[in-house]
């Protein structure tokens, strides 16, 4: 008898060995990096996640879109997977979401940063009970335009619950896999997602804002750019189609 309950318990010890490790194997996160001709940019931008690789449960996964340069070749040893899709940020976004393994998914644009306090977010996502959020949003620049612009985008979001790409979107992985990933829109697809989500959960909004470059507004300029931007969103609210949008935007 004693016998046996030796073996029961050496049994048990065992399986829940086996159930500790697998949890522990599986990352928190998976950081899924849209990338199309990111190669001035890519080394610089992912040398800053490495902390996070190395001191936490994190996987990087860069999802590119076709690019013409060295982008894949400097990114591949920094990141824990490449892979390749059709070029459009929804289609590279749901291709890097079907390898990961996180338990947690944040799509990160190749030139938003995450904020210093990282890993006390981490560490409340991990208890958290929500199923999706973002960041508010700091935009780059020094002029002070930036600042109002920035300030608008974070109040906006937070009123609507509905973010933009650049604000470092997370959602529970098999939550967005039930969903069925990210619309196959080539522009919008942040708004169309944030508009499903809403409606199931709450998202968590982190106090501490991403930083993301301001290079397009300064090109384009910051008040064609601001124009450019509530036009479309007002244009796609009316129905127009996110392909036509695309093209308006990206031209």
């Amino acid at each position: 008898m004693v016998a046996l309950l030796v073996k029961v318990a050496v049994a048990a010890a065992r399986w829940m060995t086996s159930e500790q490790a697998e949890v522990h194997a599986t990352p928190l996160l998976s950081i899924i990096i849209p990338t199309f001709n990111e190669a001035l940019n890519i080394q610089f931008f992912l040398q800053q996640l490495q902390t996070l690789r190395s001191v936490t449960c994190c996987e990087i996964i860069v999802a590119d879109g076709g690019s013409q340069d060295e982008t894949v070749t400097l990114a591949t040893p920094l990141v824990d997977q490449v892979v390749t899709a059709e070029a459009g940020r929804a289609r590279q976004m749901n291709a890097g979401s079907a390898v990961a393994n996180g338990r947690w998914l944040v799509f990160l644009h190749a030139d938003t940063f995450f904020p210093a306090t990282i890993k006390k977010c981490l560490s409340a996502l991990e208890k958290s009970t929500h199923k999706w959020g973002f960041f508010p949003v700091r935009l780059s620049g020094d002029h002070f335009l930036f600042r109002i612009i920035e300030r608008g985008i974070s109040l906006r979001s937070r009123w609507s619950k509905i973010a933009t790409g650049d604000q470092a979107i997370f959602i529970k992985n098999d939550f967005f896999q039930q969903l069925g990933g990210y619309p196959d829109l080539l522009l919008m697809e942040d708004v169309a997602l944030s508009k499903c989500l809403r409606q199931h959960s709450h998202p968590l909004i982190f106090d501490q804002p991403v930083t993301t470059s301001s290079r397009r507004w300064e090109k384009k300029g910051i008040v064609k750019t601001v124009f450019l931007m509530w036009l479309l969103r007002t244009a796609y609210f009316f129905g127009a189609s996110p392909k036509v949008l695309a093209r308006i935007y990206y031209g």
